[in-house]
């Protein structure tokens, strides 16, 4: 019995036994005791918020208040979220030049970092919608028809049908969408931006979002195809009925002169 017995026991048994002991201890150290890289974002985000505080004080405070609280130049913002702060800062809205009835997209001010320190700022205000990641605005496997479908529901009355925009009431009107990127789109959705309603993800489910996004980028690309010949803009019934009423009226008048001075010459001769 004890030949065979140390027949079974193998040389590197005791070095296995050593390892998946280190092995298990290891484990149970990275459970219980702080990463190392949660630290490290933990203080990069401190900074990033820092930071951030200080490019709001410059560029911010006058209007929206030393903390954010607003004024009566601006409005509050606490709980916007970074989402907000990215599109409005993102699309050169803000800061803004000079009050009006609304705040027209231009070159942004601020770098992307510097953006980003902004939103963070912002962010540890009040929760809010987060600035969303690149996999929630990709439109890879969307379904265009689908978010034609919802566009026209929600959004064509002050968009019009293809994105190109509209007036509004009070000076105020619905920009066109033909060149906004996929990312501020989204954040449009999340955070209704100045006259726009906003669609969480309870109203407008993260998916739907990516249909719109997708119908947009297709409607307004060389993928879309007018069977009806000139599109005109896309600006439906108001240019198609100027181009009817300039052109269409414009070819009747001429050519009920030329019959009138066919038939005055008819006569004469």
């Amino acid at each position: 019995m004890k030949k065979l017995s140390a027949r079974r026991r193998h040389p590197l048994a005791a070095l296995v036994v050593l390892l998946f002991a280190l092995a298990v201890t290891g484990g149970l150290y990275a459970a219980f005791s702080p990463s190392e890289a949660k630290a490290e974002d933990s203080s990069a985000q401190s900074l990033a918020i820092e930071e951030g505080k200080k490019l709001y004080a410059v560029g911010c405070a006058s209007c929206h208040g030393t903390g954010g609280q607003g004024s009566s130049d601006g409005p509050s913002l606490v709980g916007v979220g970074s989402a907000a702060v990215d599109f409005q800062v993102g699309t050169g809205r803000m800061p803004a030049q000079q009050p009006g009835a609304q705040m027209p997209k231009k070159k942004k001010v601020y770098t992307d970092a510097e953006i980003e320190q902004l939103s963070a700022y912002i962010a540890s205000l009040g929760a809010g919608p987060s600035t969303p990641t690149k996999s929630q605005y990709d439109i890879e496997g969307a379904d265009v028809a689908k978010g034609g479908e919802l566009f026209r529901t929600n959004c064509a009355q002050c968009h019009n049908f293809a994105g190109k925009g509209g007036a509004l009431t009070n000076g105020k009107y619905a920009p066109a969408l033909d060149d906004v990127s996929p990312k501020h789109l989204y954040e449009a959705m999340q955070t209704g931006p100045q006259n726009m309603p906003s669609f969480p993800d309870t109203t407008l489910p993260e998916k739907n979002k990516q249909d719109i996004i997708a119908y947009l980028d297709t409607v307004n690309s060389d993928k879309s195809k007018t069977p009806g010949g000139l599109e005109l803009g896309g600006l439906g019934p108001v240019s198609e009925g100027l181009f009817a009423w300039v052109f269409g009226m414009g070819a009747l008048i001429v050519l009920t002169i030329w019959v009138a001075a066919r038939t005055a010459k008819a006569k004469k001769s």
